[in-house]
């Protein structure tokens, strides 16, 4: 596991971040089990239910080069303690597998897997025959 190449290039995406309403920059990579790395970083909107979360829109430049398999997530944000990702990414990711997710903030960080963020995920459906 490349942590450190994968959380430079979450601080640099959070540059990138449209916050105009919060000022709140996040910035993440999704890590496929090929380990490429897709970068992302939030999307603010006026009509702020419409605000995409740095780790939606990395999951989506993943999905669109056809990765169906995450095995590391790292989110960035400058705050003293890491954020986590909301409950709605959470539930997101859960559909691309139990990833180590490492959260990152300006004093430290934390790890996890997916699985203890978001235990028993919405994904017994895709079990199925």
């Amino acid at each position: 596991m490349n942590w450190d190449r994968w959380t430079a290039q979450a601080w640099e995406v959070r540059e990138r971040a449209y916050a105009p309403y919060s000022g709140f920059a996040v910035g993440a990579v999704v890590v496929a089990d090929d380990e490429r790395s897709f970068v992302g970083c939030n999307v603010e909107n006026l009509s702020y239910s419409l605000t995409q979360c740095a780790e939606r829109v990395a999951l989506g430049a993943a999905v669109a080069a056809g990765v169906r398999k995450l095995v590391a997530v790292v989110v960035v944000a400058d705050t003293r303690e890491p954020i986590s990702p909301c409950g709605a990414c959470r539930q997101v990711l859960a559909e691309f597998g139990d990833p180590e997710v490492l959260l990152v903030g300006r004093e430290g960080f934390e790890r996890f897997r997916l699985g203890e963020l978001l235990p028993r995920a919405s994904t017994g459906i895709l079990d199925r025959s």
